[in-house]
């Protein structure tokens, strides 16, 4: 028998191990699920749930840092040399009033970063991934003799915003804790059954810009339209034309969207307004195609104005971005395959890339090493069939409906973050 498939079966054995003890922390974990879920938190305002995973990490024995980038948290637990890996968790809710009718449902409400109170719900799954990071946090700390090396844990906030990776980082989180070899991380799929695994390898998920275009013309009467130059009719012609990036300027086997979604102007019937304002989201995956639609759209943008005759230039802000997520392919083959050893190799099912966007691929980006995102399917496998079969729509990510199959799925979590962390510091 070959060395490296003694090694392999040493591996696979560690990783049995290490999850053994998996059956007896689920209940306490199943508890933090219910209490995370009724007790959510929105993005930048994650203080009450920063510290509770503060609080377990210390309890296991991790240096423990609070407050990195806002709430951010990181947890540190050094096991003599070797590689390090950065196990990461987004911690945020949405503004979403739930009406899953579940007993440990939310009733929190909360201001927004407008002030206007509004209900907050984990939507998203995130107070999942947030359990699924503690039970792995723990056996792992656990079943120290089963790898070697340095596990980083980090409790990430404000994701649904795109912000909070880059926060941590520019607020020095590499300074502070190790810089990894490898980062992992899960995140729930709302039409994938539990306890499966959803694989991409390369672009799993897109750059994601948020566009703010002011138009600018010149106001008046509407019973005097040539006195002025309409805004409305400028933005109009924007929007139509903002089409053809995609159907003319790019390349159809780069994947690229272009919506416009918010399209405010005017205050009444018969007044032409001095300017309008659009918003847009843009997606992209490669980083050439992302500044050539950005490009695109400013340019535009100041040719309709320009040939309307406006004689301000409209005003493009880039209010929020994400860089596209990335899954090193040769991490993605190595995971998907010790994955497979212990969850079965029907368990692991290749998905689709989305353009969805997500901030998790930042941390690996600035580290300058491979990362990979792991689906984790949170559909109970009964209602999964079902819904496929009569073409019923299943409650996506960010519905007020959305649950998790909460026992299978966090289960599922939990063994992907652990198995992981024996397969990549266990050699």
């Amino acid at each position: 028998m070959g060395a490296m498939l003694l090694l392999t079966l040493l591996i696979a054995a560690q990783a049995q191990a290490a999850l053994r003890p998996l059956d007896s922390i689920y209940p306490d974990l199943d508890a933090l699920y219910r209490d995370l879920h009724r007790s959510p938190e929105l993005s930048t305002r994650e203080e009450k749930t920063s510290a509770k995973l503060a609080e377990r990490l210390r309890r296991l024995g991790y240096e423990v840092l609070t407050n990195v980038g806002g709430y951010g948290v990181a947890g540190v637990l050094h096991n003599g040399p070797g590689h390090t890996l950065l196990l990461r968790t987004d911690m945020d809710a949405l503004p979403v009033e739930e009406k899953t009718g579940l007993p440990y449902a939310s009733h929190v409400t909360a201001p927004d970063p407008s002030g206007k109170v509004v209900p907050v719900m984990h939507a998203c799954g995130h107070d999942l991934h947030m359990s699924a990071w503690v039970g792995a946090a723990t056996l792992l700390a656990q079943a120290k003799d089963s790898w070697h090396g340095t596990l980083v844990m980090v409790g990430q906030p404000a994701e649904e915003t795109g912000a909070g990776a880059r926060a941590m980082l520019a607020a020095g989180l590499f300074q502070k804790v190790p810089k990894p070899d490898f980062a992992v991380a899960i995140h729930d799929k709302a039409d994938l059954p539990s306890g499966k695994l959803g694989i991409v390898r390369g672009y799993a998920l897109a750059n994601v810009d948020s566009v703010d275009l002011t138009i600018y013309g010149k106001g008046g009467h509407g019973a005097w339209p040539q006195e002025t130059i309409d805004p409305i009719v400028i933005a109009a012609r924007t929007v139509v034309a903002l089409q053809t990036i995609v159907a003319r300027e790019n390349n159809p086997f780069d994947p690229a969207v272009i919506t416009v979604g918010s399209f405010h102007g005017g205050t009444r019937y018969n007044i032409i307004p001095d300017d309008v304002h659009l918003q847009l989201t843009v997606r992209s995956y490669k980083p050439e195609v992302r500044e050539r639609l950005l490009k695109a759209i400013e340019r535009i943008a100041k040719g309709e104005a320009a040939a309307a005759g406006a004689t301000k230039e409209p005003l493009m802000h880039l209010a929020e971005g994400t860089s596209a997520t990335y899954n090193d392919p040769p991490l993605t083959d190595r995971l998907a395959g010790a994955l497979g050893a212990q969850l079965g190799k029907e368990a692991i099912v290749e998905v689709p890339p989305v353009m969805g966007g997500e901030d998790f691929g930042e941390f690996g980006k600035a580290a300058g090493v491979p990362s990979v995102l792991i689906h984790v399917g949170a559909v109970e496998p009964g209602r999964f069939e079902k819904a496929k079969a009569s073409g019923e729509p299943l409650p996506p990510l960010h519905s007020s409906q959305f649950a998790p199959d909460r026992e299978r799925t966090l289960r599922t979590a939990v063994s992907t973050l652990v198995i992981s962390g024996v397969e990549l510091l266990g050699r």
